[in-house]
C-alpha cells in the first residue's frame, strides 16, 4: 500500500471521501468493492483518533435496551457477528460479569429480563463455522461460583453476577487498517497525513477538495463527483470551514478517557453498574482496561487529553464501586482519551444520547455532490458504510454491483478457524514465542511480514515485552503507509499500546525508520518527541 498522490492530483474520482477513521475506511473499502473509483485521505494517520481511543469492543450496545432502542441493538449484534467472521484474527468472544450488591429481587429480575431480550435479538449469534466464535447465552452465578471465577468481585452484599459474552478487538487500529488494506486492493487511491482545506464549489456543487502533504506542503486539488465527509468529531467544524457557514446537523462530543492498569481479573470482563452509570474492567493483552468515562467536551477536537484530576476522578470511581480494586496512580501504565461524535438531540446528555448513525444530503444547505456521515458507533460502521455506498450509488445514477462487504474477509482473515491458522504459523515459524500476538496482528499476512528477518538477523530482534519484532517497523514502512514514528509504534504495532515502552525500543525503532526514510539527527528527535506525548498527561506527568 503506497501513497500515490500523482493518481490523486491527476484522476477524477466517483467518490472522495475525507476522514480515514473505521467509518470513512470501511465506505471506502465497500464502495471499492463495488466498482466505483475511491479516494480517501486522513489529516493525520489511519484510525489515529476516535476510532483507536475507545473500549476496543465489538458490542450489541446492551445499556441500549434501557432507551428502547431495539432497532440499533439488533443492528449492533448482527453486526458483531460479520465482525467475527470477516476478522476472527481481530475479533474475539469475551465473556462478561455483570455483579449485584444487595440489588434485590426487582433488579435482578429486571436485569435477568433485559439479558434474556438480549440473547432473543443476538439469536443469530451461533452462526459462525468457527465453533470458537459462537456465543453462549447469558446464565446467573451465585455469589460463590461468581467469586471463584472472579475474585475482584469481592465486595459487602454480593448477590452473584450475571455472566454474558460480546466481542473484543485485538487492535482497533489494525482492524480499521484492514479495511483500507482492502479499499486499495480493489482500486482505491488512499493517502494518510493529507489535510484537506476548502472544498471545490461550481455553481453550488461539490467537486472535490484542496489538499495539502504534511511532509511536503504541495497543494493540489482532487476532483470527483460526490464528497463524503467523514470526519468524526471535526465533521461539523470542517463543514462550517470549508462552505463558510454551519451545517443544518450538530454534533455533541463526548469525552471518555481509559486508563490501563495491571491485571485485575483472570479471563472475564466486569461491568459494573454505578452512580446511574457503569464502567468496564476489561482484560486486554496480559493487562486490564478500565473505561470509560463520559462527559460533555466543549473545546478543539485536537486539544483533548487526560489530566491528572481525570485519572484520579475515575480510580476514585471505580474504587468506590468496585471496592476490591485497591487502585493507586502508580498502578496506571497507560492512558488515553478520545471524542465520541453524538448526533445532536438537543438534550445536551451525552450518556443517554443515542449511539445512532446518520447520513447527510447536504442539499438542504443549498450544497449538491455533498454528504457527511455522522454519529455511529464502532461496531455498525460497516452498515453505516453500506447505507451510504447504497446512497452514492443513487445519486450517481451509475450500475454498480451488490454490497459484499458482509461476507468478504479482510485481508488477513483466515479461511477457517484462527487457532488452526495459528498452530499452522507455528509449526512453521522459529519464533513460535511471539507468533499469537502477531499472527492476531496480521493474520494471514503474518508470513509475508515474517520474512522480511531472511534480510537481516537484525529485524528478528523483539522489540517490546508483548512480542512486536522490529522486521514490523520495516514491514509498517514498506507495506502499510506508515510515514512517522508515532503511525508505526502507536497504530502499526502494539510497541507503545500498552504504554511507555523506553527509550531504547523508541531510539532502535526510529533508527530502523530513519535508515529507510534517511532521516537526520534533528527528525528523530523530534518523531520520538512526538511519541513520548502519548504517554504524558496534559500537565507532563
Amino acid at each position: 500500500m503506497k501513497r500515490d498522490l500523482n493518481r490523486l492530483a491527476d484522476e477524477r474520482f466517483d467518490l472522495l471521501v475525507i476522514g480515514g477513521g473505521i467509518t470513512g475506511a470501511c465506505v471506502a473499502r465497500d464502495a471499492a468493492q463495488r466498482g466505483l473509483s475511491i479516494a480517501l485521505i486522513e489529516k493525520n494517520d489511519f484510525a489515529h483518533a476516535t476510532s483507536a481511543h475507545n473500549s476496543k469492543l465489538i458490542h450489541g450496545g446492551l445499556r441500549y435496551l434501557r432507551n428502547f432502542e431495539l432497532g440499533l441493538v439488533r443492528e449492533s449484534l448482527r453486526e458483531r457477528r460479520i465482525w467475527q467472521r470477516i476478522a476472527p484474527h481481530l475479533v474475539q468472544p469475551l465473556p462478561f460479569l455483570i455483579p449485584l450488591y444487595g440489588a434485590g429481587w426487582k433488579a435482578r429480575a429486571q436485569l435477568a429480563a433485559g439479558l434474556a431480550l438480549y440473547d432473543l435479538l443476538s439469536f443469530d449469534r451461533g452462526w459462525l463455522d468457527d465453533p470458537a466464535q459462537r456465543l453462549p447465552g447469558h446464565r446467573w452465578l451465585d455469589a460463590k461460583t461468581a467469586l471463584a471465577r472472579e475474585p475482584a468481585l469481592e465486595g459487602p452484599r454480593l448477590d452473584g453476577a450475571f455472566q454474558y459474552y460480546d466481542a473484543q478487538m485485538y487492535s482497533p487500529e489494525r482492524l480499521a487498517l484492514e479495511c483500507v488494506l482492502d479499499a486499495v486492493a480493489h482500486g482505491a487511491a488512499v493517502a494518510n497525513h493529507l489535510a484537506a482545506g476548502k472544498l471545490l464549489l461550481t455553481g453550488g456543487r461539490v467537486e472535490g477538495a484542496s489538499v495539502t502533504d504534511a511532509f511536503s506542503d504541495a497543494r493540489f486539488d482532487i476532483r470527483a463527483k460526490i464528497t463524503l465527509i467523514a470526519a468524526g468529531p471535526w465533521a461539523d467544524i470542517f463543514l462550517a470551514g470549508a462552505l463558510g457557514k454551519a451545517a443544518s446537523h450538530k454534533l455533541m462530543r463526548s469525552k471518555g478517557i481509559h486508563l490501563i492498569v495491571r491485571s485485575m481479573t483472570r479471563s472475564a470482563a466486569l461491568t459494573v453498574a454505578a452512580g446511574g452509570g457503569h464502567f468496564f474492567v476489561l482484560p486486554w493483552r496480559g493487562a486490564s482496561l478500565l473505561g470509560t468515562t463520559d462527559t460533555a467536551f466543549a473545546g478543539a477536537p485536537d486539544s483533548v487529553g487526560v489530566t491528572e484530576r481525570d485519572i484520579a476522578d475515575f480510580l476514585g470511581f471505580i474504587d468506590a464501586h468496585l471496592p476490591a480494586a485497591h487502585l493507586r496512580r502508580e498502578d496506571v501504565q497507560h492512558f488515553y482519551a478520545g471524542l465520541r461524535p453524538l448526533v445532536d438531540d438537543g438534550t445536551g446528555d451525552t450518556y443517554d444520547a443515542s449511539r445512532r448513525a446518520e447520513l447527510i444530503d447536504h442539499r438542504r444547505d443549498g450544497v449538491d455532490g455533498l454528504f457527511s456521515a455522522i454519529g455511529g458507533k464502532w461496531t455498525t460502521s460497516r452498515q453505516l458504510a453500506q447505507k451510504t455506498t447504497d446512497a452514492i450509488v443513487s445519486r450517481l445514477e451509475k450500475t454498480a454491483g451488490p454490497c459484499t462487504t458482509a461476507g468478504a474477509r479482510l485481508p488477513g482473515a483466515p479461511a477457517g478457524p484462527f487457532a488452526t491458522m495459528l498452530q499452522q504459523e507455528k509449526n512453521q515459524s522459529r519464533h513460535a514465542g511471539q507468533l499469537e500476538h502477531i499472527a492476531r496482528l496480521y493474520g494471514t499476512r503474518a508470513p509475508q511480514m515474517l520474512a522480511l528477518i531472511g534480510e537481516s538477523a537484525a529485524l528478528g530482534e523483539q522489540l517490546s515485552p508483548s512480542g512486536d519484532l522490529a522486521a514490523q517497523i520495516v514491514f509498517a514502512m514498506r507495506e502499510e503507509m506508515a510515514l512517522t514514528l508515532e503511525d508505526a509504534v502507536m497504530r502499526r504495532t502494539g510497541i507503545g499500546q500498552l504504554g511507555d515502552p523506553g527509550a531504547p525500543v523508541l531510539q532502535n525503532a526510529a533508527a530502523l525508520m530513519a535508515n529507510e526514510f534517511g532521516w537526520n539527527e534533528d527528525r528523530r528527535a523530534r518523531e520520538i518527541e512526538a511519541v513520548e506525548a502519548n504517554f504524558r498527561t496534559q500537565e507532563g506527568v
